[in-house]
C-alpha cells in the first residue's frame, strides 16, 4: 500500500476544536451506502448478545513549555540513580547540541543526551507526578493548536480529552472514539445483554507519528503497550464462535484484538500496521473517528472495508460538512 493512497482533501473548518455535539453518526455496512443515524440509533443497532470493546487508558499530562516557549512532550521514563532521570522526549532539537540544558518550569534542568526519534534527555532533580499536574499539559494533537490558533490547551480539554471510563494512566493521545459516549450509553447497552469489555492499550509513538514511507511496508511501527485479561479475551472468543457482532471502540481497541489473535500474547507491545491486504481475524464491526490523509489509523480503515469504499465515504461525509479528527464526529463500519 502507497502513502499516496491515503491522501485526500478536506476543508480546514471541519477539524473540530473542541467535541463536535450532538454526535453525528456516519454508519456504512454491507450496503456500502453511508447514512447518518443519531448516537441512538447507533446504540439500538448493536444486539444483545454481541460484544463491545471499550480502551479504558487514561491520557497523562506529560506536554510542557519552557519560558521561552519550547514545547517537550515526555514519554518514557527510566530512573537511572536517587540523583537523576533518564527520559524519552519529543522536541525540536535541531538548534540543540548534545549536552546543551534546557531549563523546565520547576527549574529542573533537562540535558540532551542523544538525538534522534524519539531524544535522550536527562533531568535534574527528579521530576514527579504533582511536577507534571502541575505545569504539564495533555498532548493534543498538533492540528488542533494549529487550527485554535494557540499552542495551549483550554480548562475544558482537561474532561474533553479523557474518555468516561479512563482509568490507567499511560497513553500519549485519547482512544477519541470513545469520546462520543457516556456511562450512561454503556449502561444502556449491558442492561439489554451486550457484553462490554473493557482492554488496555496505551496510545504512543505508534498511532500518532506520521508515516514517512511511501511504501508502508517499510514504515516502522513504535510498539504500545498492551494489557488484556484472560477473562475477557475468552468472552471474545465465545461470542466469536457464536458468530457474533465483536465492536471495536476505536482503532487502538482493533490493534490491540488483532495483535493477540496473531501472538498468542494477552499483554506485551503492539507493533501491527494494518492496511490493505491485512486480515481482521476477531473484529467485525469498527467505531471509529474520521482520520488524518496518510496516517496508519485511515490505513487501518481502509484495510477493513476497502481503500475505494473508504475514501468514497469519507467524501461523502465531507459533502455533508461531519466533523474531523480526534473532537470529530463517528464513523461507524459493518462488515
Amino acid at each position: 500500500m502507497k502513502l499516496s493512497d491515503l491522501q485526500y482533501s478536506y476543508p480546514e473548518d471541519l477539524i473540530a476544536l473542541e467535541p463536535a455535539r450532538p454526535t453525528r453518526v456516519m454508519w456504512v455496512d454491507s450496503a456500502d451506502q453511508p447514512v447518518e443515524i443519531s448516537v441512538a440509533e447507533l446504540l439500538n443497532k448493536i444486539p444483545a448478545g454481541d460484544v463491545l470493546v471499550l480502551n479504558d487508558t487514561k491520557v497523562l499530562k506529560r506536554r510542557v513549555f519552557t519560558a521561552d516557549g519550547l514545547e517537550i512532550l515526555f514519554l518514557d521514563q527510566k530512573i537511572e540513580s536517587t540523583k537523576h532521570n533518564t527520559w524519552s522526549v519529543l522536541f525540536p532539537s535541531k538548534k540543540f547540541k548534545v549536552g546543551d540544558e534546557i531549563i523546565l518550569p520547576n527549574q529542573a534542568k533537562m540535558i540532551l543526551l542523544e538525538k534522534g526519534l524519539p531524544q535522550k534527555v536527562k533531568v535534574v532533580p527528579e521530576l514527579t507526578e504533582a511536577d507534571f499536574e502541575k505545569f504539564g499539559e495533555l498532548p493534543l494533537p498538533p492540528y488542533i493548536q494549529k487550527a485554535r490558533e494557540g499552542r495551549h490547551t483550554v480548562d475544558d480539554d482537561d474532561h474533553w480529552y479523557q474518555t468516561a471510563w479512563a482509568d490507567k494512566a499511560g497513553s500519549f493521545a485519547a482512544p477519541t472514539a470513545s469520546l462520543h459516549f457516556s456511562e450512561s450509553d454503556i449502561e444502556s447497552l449491558e442492561k439489554k445483554g451486550v457484553h462490554v469489555l473493557k482492554i488496555t492499550l496505551h496510545v504512543g509513538l505508534g498511532t500518532f507519528l506520521p508515516v514517512k514511507a511511501e511504501d508502508l511496508d517499510n514504515h516502522q511501527m513504535h510498539g504500545e503497550v498492551y494489557q488484556v485479561d484472560q477473562a475477557v479475551w475468552d468472552k471474545i472468543l465465545s461470542v466469536q464462535k457464536e458468530n457474533r457482532g465483536i465492536w471495536a471502540l476505536g482503532t487502538t481497541v482493533t490493534r490491540t484484538l488483532e495483535t493477540i489473535a496473531r501472538t498468542g500474547e494477552l499483554s506485551g507491545e503492539s507493533k501491527l500496521l494494518l492496511q490493505v491486504g491485512s486480515e481482521f481475524k476477531i473484529v467485525n464491526r469498527l467505531l471509529t473517528n474520521f482520520h488524518q490523509p496518510e496516517s496508519t489509523l485511515l490505513a487501518l480503515v481502509a484495510a477493513f472495508v476497502g481503500l475505494g469504499k473508504t475514501k468514497a465515504c469519507y467524501q461523502w461525509a465531507i459533502a455533508r460538512k461531519f466533523k474531523l479528527f480526534s473532537y470529530g464526529h463517528l464513523s461507524v463500519w459493518v462488515r
